[in-house]
């Protein structure tokens, strides 16, 4: 029995097909696209139905892999971008381009917000969150605001997941994990909160889709995907989820004690929950899984993008690259960079820019320029698993996905910046191999064979024990005194308001 798992980001959309009894990935597709040009700064947005047709194109390369194998496929899931405001009108088409997670636009809105609730602690004991402008209820907000005619058109919302669902399936509904990611769900009751959806209009509960448990099965591939795509009948589509949701449950990260930290163009750093876990300063994400646990996150919005800024000013491949950080000492030789190019949201710097520091005549080379850009990158996630353990979680390991998890260098820089042992996955799309693993689960508890997430990520779910890397402990107190440096500067500069 074969499973297709998407994942649908924001630069690419993947696909695979997972062989259930086998656990191997029998077949790939790949397909890339752009953000929509000439918007001012701040405006991140792409067209949905650009997904659609790199889901579609995706998928039918698998498809061609296995060729009259592809009728084995027994079910659907899907990985999403987070936070996208997909809005749609009453024939169920787009109003306007998706506004994507990454798109900073909306500050004010959530000042408002934020102001109307006593500020974001008012917020926070509302629904768990603060309200950052990458969530989505904000975007609807700015929407009503700035682009009123819109506004008016609009019946529902979807987030991008549940849009490539809805094209999947012909069902629109959400589930409790990328919900989590809205800014209005109470992740402790796992249900809309009524005040803030109300103050950003009577009309958005009317707009939600029905929500419900991240187990369940979301619908079936409707007749015409069927015909042209020539699969079998009742293939089921499960309830998909958000990237972190499905990285989760495909790097195995499915009960307390395992952290997840994905080095791509941002970062992330989840872990499983068997209770909610709200943080009163609003730093970590109080969201749920697509498990119906939940998942504690810190998002940082420049890892690789900063790494790629360095490679390309020295004129650099990744392997010049990687030898001139290994290079260079830990520390840099006191160089330091704050990484927020592109602003960032751990810490809440939409504004914010990137920063070198402590350059000398004696230390301004491009290996420690190379060095500090990935220390900075790594001590910001670092910053975050902090925050975790002030919060009570305490991992016994944690798992690298992502681009930057390929470098050895870089991994060792992690497990000594975090001073826990790292490792990474035998395959490198955990978000997809999540989805494949969610719709497995959901086909098997809907037919009467009850299967635990826990046996499938066991036998699915399998390390790169070659790539493991325990932290060095001289490294490990530079790094603990150098994120006390990073921290407490870019608070001075954001005090100062030159960040």
């Amino acid at each position: 029995m074969y499973f297709l798992g998407i994942d649908s980001g924001t630069q690419s959309t993947k696909a695979i097909v997972l062989d259930l009894d086998t656990g191997s990935i029998l077949a790939s597709g790949h397909s890339s696209y752009e953000l929509i040009e000439g918007l001012p700064a701040g405006h991140l947005e792409q067209h949905p139905q650009t997904w659609i047709e790199a889901v579609d194109a995706s998928v039918r390369q698998c498809l061609e892999t296995l060729g009259v194998h592809r009728r084995k496929i027994a079910g659907i899931g899907v990985s999403g971008q987070q936070h996208g405001l997909v809005a749609l009108g009453a024939d169920d088409q787009p109003v306007r381009a998706a506004k994507l997670w990454c798109d900073t636009s909306t500050q004010p809105q959530c000042a408002e917000i934020a102001h109307e609730f006593g500020g974001q602690p008012g917020v926070i004991a509302l629904a768990g969150n603060a309200m950052l402008p990458g969530y989505t209820i904000p975007k609807l907000l700015w929407m009503k605001q700035n682009e009123p005619e819109n506004f008016a058109k609009t019946t529902s919302i979807l987030l991008p997941h549940d849009y490539i669902n809805f094209w999947l399936s012909g069902v629109k509904r959400m589930e409790y994990g990328d919900a989590s990611g809205t800014g209005i769900l109470n992740v402790t009751t796992r249900t809309w909160c009524d005040e803030l959806c109300d103050y950003i209009d009577p009309r958005v509960r009317s707009m939600l889709p029905p929500l419900g448990s991240s187990r369940s099965v979301h619908g079936r591939l409707r007749p015409e995907l069927v015909a042209a795509w020539g699969l079998g009948e009742n293939v089921i589509i499960s309830a998909g989820g958000g990237d972190n949701m499905m990285g989760a449950i495909g790097t195995g990260n499915i009960k307390p004690g395992v952290i997840t930290a994905s080095f791509g163009t941002s970062g992330t750093l989840y872990g499983v929950a068997g209770a909610p876990v709200v943080d009163g300063q609003g730093e970590v994400a109080a969201f749920c899984d697509s498990t119906d646990q939940w998942l504690p996150l810190v998002c940082t919005m420049n890892v690789t993008v900063v790494t790629e800024q360095v490679r390309e000013m020295f004129g650099w491949d990744l392997k010049q690259l990687e030898a001139a950080v290994k290079s260079a000492p830990a520390g840099a030789e006191g160089v330091m960079f704050l990484p927020y190019l592109n602003g960032e949201r751990t810490p809440n710097l939409p504004n914010g820019s990137g920063v070198l520091q402590g350059l000398r005549p004696g230390n301004m080379t491009p290996a420690n320029l190379a060095r500090a850009a990935v220390e900075g990158a790594t001590l910001g996630l670092a910053y975050g698993l902090k925050r975790f353990r002030d919060l009570g979680m305490n991992p016994t390991e944690i798992r690298l996905t992502g681009g930057g998890s390929k470098s050895a260098t870089w991994r060792q820089i992690a497990a000594d910046c975090f001073n826990a042992e790292v490792v990474t996955l035998s395959t490198s799309e955990g978000a997809a191999l999540g989805a494949a693993i969610q719709a497995a689960y959901a086909q098997a508890n809907e037919q009467g064979e009850p299967v635990s997430y826990e046996a499938l990520c066991a036998r699915l779910v399998t390390l790169d024990e070659s790539t493991r890397c325990a932290p060095d402990p001289a490294n490990a107190a530079v790094y603990a005194a150098q994120l006390e440096r990073q921290m407490e500067l870019t608070g001075r500069l954001q005090q100062t308001g030159w960040l």
